[in-house]
């Protein structure tokens, strides 16, 4: 029912920047602009207060066990795009990446935060680190078919990474940000859900969104992505003798909606960007069924 009703919550919100942007309150240069704030400034905050909680050891042992399912998730993805998705077009790189790579961070911390608390959101920074080392290496390589020494460097320097590692020495180490900056850190914090969801809305409402629900090969992309990935991570995950939040984090990153990265690789790559926001905007909008249906199934098994 927590799931149904921050879903509900999220959908509310993604129509009211589908309104904005139809409204010309939100234009595209602003959609931009909000979905820098979010992935470069918010989302790295919301990771770094997950971190200001008291040190414990069955919690770094949460967080190991964590990054180790993260990693398992993505290969997991990874071997489904290869098997699942084989069509010869120049379509392949943004089907396989959007398969693959979740709203991890962008959907993935409010309905974290809403389910499991700041304990989830220590976890799933995890999942959030795995995803920008992967992101920035096998997906630039699938996106151009090649990899260099940059784009490593590229993929640690993230902001989200940075927070991470910022934030896990603060929590080793055992030390307290001052209250009043806390303080102001929560409040930029809770501008996370607001603001990711109406740039999710305002992207969506760039789209031929009816058009791009007349397509079949998006709904075969869309049950990859949303249905047979976290399926096999629960399959996998689910009977593993780990705390219920790890396991329950881990899922429901992988269970996200196809990342908002796609469509801005796309771009960068000069790939199909407009394919890559029609998968995006349809498999957020289908995830609205299957996020609550896999996270019932997942709790029930646990």
């Amino acid at each position: 029912m927590i799931v149904l009703n921050q879903i509900i919550i999220m959908a509310l919100l993604i129509t009211a920047g589908v309104i904005c942007y139809k409204c010309g309150i939100i234009g595209k240069e602003a959609t931009q602009s909000l979905s820098s704030l979010v992935l470069m400034v918010v989302n790295p905050i919301v990771i770094l207060v997950s971190y200001q909680q008291p040190f414990e050891k069955r919690m770094l042992k949460g967080l190991l066990w964590s990054l180790l399912l993260a990693l398992i998730s993505t290969v997991i993805s990874i071997v489904i795009s290869k098997v699942f998705i084989r069509k010869k077009s120049g379509r392949l790189a943004v089907e396989r990446f959007s398969c693959i790579y979740s709203n991890c961070a962008f959907m993935g911390i409010p309905l974290v935060s809403a389910l499991y608390g700041s304990e989830g959101v220590f976890y799933l920074t995890a999942f959030v680190t795995v995803f920008n080392l992967f992101v920035w290496t096998h997906g630039v390589f699938l996106m151009e078919e090649k990899l260099n020494k940059k784009m490593i460097i590229q993929a640690v320097k993230t902001p989200a990474v940075i927070a991470t590692f910022l934030g896990f020495a603060l929590f080793m180490l055992k030390i307290s940000l001052p209250d009043i900056l806390l303080k102001t850190l929560t409040y930029l914090e809770n501008l996370n859900t607001p603001l990711a969801m109406l740039a999710a809305g305002a992207t969506i409402a760039q789209t031929n969104i009816f058009k791009a629900l007349k397509n079949p090969r998006l709904y075969y992309i869309c049950i990859l992505k949303l249905i047979l990935v976290p399926a096999a991570a629960c399959a996998v995950f689910c009977f593993l003798p780990l705390d219920d939040v790890v396991i329950g984090t881990n899922i429901l990153a992988s269970a996200c909606p196809a990342a908002a990265t796609g469509t801005l690789f796309a771009i960068r790559y000069k790939k199909d960007s407009l394919y890559a926001a029609e998968l995006f905007a349809v498999t957020t909008i289908l995830s609205i069924v299957t996020l609550p249906l896999i996270m019932n199934i997942t709790q029930k098994i646990l």
